[in-house]
């Protein structure tokens, strides 16, 4: 019988529940409970449960589904996942091949109908157990926002932050952070409020901070989506009749009275936009906005900052649409040598057609009338084409060879790698039976014997650990991937329509930079 070890640890750290140990722990419960023949260990450190993006759980479910086991073995069932869609789909998948699961601390065993059900009923409260903590989180959240004070994260444009010691009612010492205004930031934050108001274009706005050569605090130029956040903002606007007015209208959560908005305090907002892995997954509306006045100071009057608000809505209403005919399909891919990304322009419609001439030019050209970078456009249909070309070259010519290559390196490291761990748990056997030697000899020459081989071992040991290659499998996995998009690209790209022509580049292509004269196109690395 055969069986699979699977360990996991979110961190690198030597503290804890080691991935070491929880082998171990299996091994033992293994060899009291079965009759294995051969063991197949994976180790998944530094990664979390929350997804199955890992290195040797997917080659440990490559190995499930090739049947090179007969048991699952873990030390906990958190250690496989943390999801219960992720879980189920594994205890699918082995299940097909007639593999048993095994749970050393929950004593879970597939064997059985009841060790089946209770895995299942111990997943689900495992994860209902995240959620709670993460509703529990949320809430609080809710209720130190109500109170207008600074819940950390990213300190918007011309404000830090500092922490505040002060007592409770309970005559308890608290801390809590304050917004301090830094003055000469905020001096731009006004002129980017005074310049919306007159230009009522964000585009125009950003157009003057690079002719004026106006950058944020880290030195870099601003851009519309920086702007936006700017502009959108209530941190910068002050507490008065105005601004209150503007949130009652749109049933925000307001969490002062009329009366306390003074004409002083700035404001502080929580539940703005919805985040996932740090990334914006969209902006919500006003009402479910939570506002409250804050302990800094506006400096943006309500009237204004409401009237900037107004004007986006309206812009966003009146904004031109295009069809998905103009759609270009380098565009994301493309960037000019001077760093920016090269937006698409669109000419007149070509002939017996309902598409137009499209062209690739340089954003920061554009913005900047061509005071910061003067690079040429370039022509949409012919860089496609000429681009598709090239990549059906080198695939057919270089990029095969080179996979070919690597992944013949992958399996002499892989090579490399088991002779390595086979040295270890030969060692491992030694050190074993030097414990128990030394455990039987009370002779002192002899103990001192073994014991200088024990700290020889483990020092061997801790060298061929060192040796490892821990990368080997993500990169294969990264190799197989890039290999697989260019057999597809070449089978399909020729008979594909737009969306899949656009899929199939950006499955090989990392970005194609435009220098004026010559296209560097960048695949993604081997």
């Amino acid at each position: 019988m055969k069986a699979a070890i699977y360990s996991r640890k979110s961190k690198f750290t030597g503290k804890g529940e080691s991935t070491q140990n929880q082998i171990e722990i299996c091994k033992e419960y293994l060899c009291t409970h079965f009759d294995i023949q051969e063991y197949f260990i994976y180790e998944d450190e530094g990664f979390s449960g929350g997804n199955t993006a890992r290195p040797e759980f997917q080659k440990m479910m490559r190995d499930a589904t090739a049947k090179k086991f007969d048991i699952l073995i873990c030390y906990r069932l958190d250690r496989i996942s943390r999801n219960i869609s992720d879980f189920s789909d594994l205890i699918e998948v082995i299940g097909d091949k007639n593999i048993n699961f095994v749970s050393v601390r929950e004593q879970f065993d597939t064997t059985t109908p009841m060790g089946r059900a209770m895995m299942y009923i111990a997943s689900v409260f495992a994860q209902l157990e995240r959620e709670t903590i993460a509703e529990r989180v949320k809430d609080n959240m809710h209720q130190l926002a109500r109170s207008g004070r600074w819940l950390g994260g990213t300190y918007p444009t011309g404000f830090r932050s500092e922490p505040i010691i002060y007592i409770d009612a309970n005559m308890k010492e608290k801390k809590m952070y304050q917004l301090i205004p830094i003055e000469e930031e905020l001096s731009t934050v006004k002129l980017i409020y005074d310049k919306y108001i007159e230009l009522q274009s964000l585009s125009k706005v950003e157009t003057y901070c690079l002719q004026n050569n106006i950058k944020t605090p880290q030195g870099n130029d601003y851009q519309k989506n920086t702007l936006k956040m700017i502009l959108t903002n209530p941190v910068y606007a002050i507490a008065d009749d105005h601004v209150y007015n503007f949130f009652s209208a749109r049933n925000a959560d307001i969490c002062n009275n009329k009366k306390e908005f003074n004409g002083k305090n700035g404001l502080t907002a929580y539940n703005k936009r919805v985040l996932k892995n740090n990334r914006l997954q969209k902006v919500n509306d006003f009402s479910d906005w939570t506002v409250a006045i804050g302990k800094h100071k506006g400096i943006i009057s309500g009237k204004d900052w409401a009237e900037v608000q107004r004007t986006f809505a309206r812009n966003k209403k009146d904004a031109p649409r295009r069809g998905t005919s103009a759609a270009a399909l380098l565009s994301g891919l493309m960037r000019c040598s001077c760093g920016s990304f090269m937006r698409v322009h669109y000419g007149q419609m070509k002939p017996n057609s309902n598409e137009r001439y499209h062209y690739y030019g340089c954003n920061l050209r554009d913005l900047s009338r061509g005071s910061k970078c003067n690079t040429k456009r370039l022509s949409g249909d012919k860089t496609e084409s000429m681009v598709i070309d090239y990549l059906k070259h080198v695939i057919t010519t270089s990029i095969f060879k080179q996979i070919q290559e690597a992944k013949k390196k992958h399996k002499n490291m892989d090579q490399r790698n088991k002779s390595i761990k086979d040295q270890i748990d030969k060692n491992n056997k030694s050190i074993d039976n030097l414990i128990k030697s030394l455990a039987n000899n009370e002779d002192s020459l002899a103990a001192t014997y073994i014991m200088n081989e024990l700290e020889k071992l483990a020092k061997e040991n801790k060298e061929l650990g060192s040796k490892i290659n821990t990368s080997s499998d993500m990169e294969l996995f990264s190799l197989e991937i890039l290999e697989q998009s260019c057999v597809e690209f070449n089978k399909k790209i020729d008979s594909a329509d737009f969306n899949e022509k656009r899929r199939l580049i950006q499955t090989i292509v990392d970005k194609i930079v435009w220098d004026g004269d010559n296209l560097d196109i960048r695949l993604l690395s081997l």
